[in-house]
């Protein structure tokens, strides 16, 4: 336990003193974002480069306290790359399948550390197929979720919590100490980027953390007790999880390109029925917090309860989306 609260401290004062650091940077160099009236309403540029200072805390947190093994070196090679390619889009010189592909090689380095899919009735060539697509999909939701200040990193934060809790609970002292890293990282960083932002994570900090994320709650264990306990990490992320979905819909319904930006996340539609950012932030905040105790409370409980649960989780999805979708763009 030591250790885990030792890397939590470790990376939290370090992201304190490495955000402001890469604020100055990014204002120096331009790498800002600038309002343009649509989707982005701050009313001065805001720097990027967040994601740096969080990649920088987590790293060297990690470094001091704990021994690398080749799943760890893999996780962390991985995170490089993905924060590379996130810096480069940053720049704005990426197109979106040239993001993808670089997801793709990030996706690569972590089967190739032997990070996947590991359920005993899950053949190989089921397990690889299904880990692109977790992957794929939670570096993506969280970075679309990023769209409002401190919604990205808070609920990112609340998740690694959880699932620090989730692997104390397990024995599995490298989960911990990684998502303790990952949560000091990221709570030094929501000093700055709760409303109002002074700086934003940007595509290297969101896309690091999804990678992150991802992989982490992908290889913990929650089904010891329970076997419907696999969908604990879809409540985990359920968040971000769920703003893509909605956009995606959204965009569909209208005949968008599900790539292109729209204002049709659910945080800018509750900022139209007179929601401000701070209050949109605390209001996912607790709902990523209620997620990740079901979560927990899911792990334990009998499948009966556990069916019980996603069946009540789908019918509440159901009805808030239907009620976001009324809210007048």
């Amino acid at each position: 336990m030591i250790i885990i609260v030792l890397c939590f401290a470790l990376a939290l004062v370090l992201s304190l003193y490495f955000v402001p650091i890469m604020r100055r940077a990014a204002i120096k160099w331009g790498v800002v974002d600038k309002p343009d009236g649509r989707l982005k309403f701050q009313k001065e540029p805001v720097a990027y480069l967040g994601g740096i200072a969080i990649y920088l805390a987590f790293l060297l947190s990690i470094s001091m306290v704990y021994e690398f093994s080749p799943q760890v070196l893999g996780l962390l090679l991985g995170g490089t790359v993905m924060l590379l390619i996130g810096l480069v889009d940053d720049f704005g010189v990426l197109s979106p399948y040239q993001k993808f592909a670089g997801q793709f090689l990030a996706i690569f380095v972590l089967i190739k550390a032997g990070i996947y899919i590991k359920v005993e009735f899950f053949p190989i060539w089921l397990a690889i197929p299904l880990t692109v697509f977790w992957m794929l999909g939670i570096i993506n939701a969280v970075n679309i979720v990023d769209v409002s200040d401190g919604l990205s990193s808070g609920t990112s934060f609340i998740t690694c919590i959880f699932l620090m809790v989730v692997a104390i609970l397990n024995g599995n002292i490298t989960i911990a100490v990684l998502t303790a890293g990952l949560a000091g990282s990221i709570l030094g960083f929501l000093r700055y980027n709760f409303a109002p932002a002074k700086i934003y994570l940007g595509d290297a900090g969101s896309l690091f953390i999804g990678l992150m994320l991802a992989a982490l709650s992908m290889i913990a264990d929650y089904s010891e007790t329970n076997t419907l306990a696999y969908i604990a990490p879809i409540l985990l992320l359920g968040v971000p999880i769920f703003d893509t979905f909605f956009v995606m819909l959204m965009r569909t319904k209208k005949g968008l390109p599900i790539f292109l930006g729209s204002p049709d996340h659910f945080a800018i539609r509750l900022k139209k029925i007179g929601m401000s950012t701070a209050q949109v932030a605390i209001l996912s905040y607790v709902v990523a917090a209620i997620l990740g105790g079901i979560a927990i409370l899911n792990m334990i409980l009998a499948p009966f309860w556990s069916a019980i649960i996603i069946t009540s989780m789908v019918v509440i999805t159901i009805i808030v989306t239907i009620w976001l979708n009324s809210i007048e763009k």
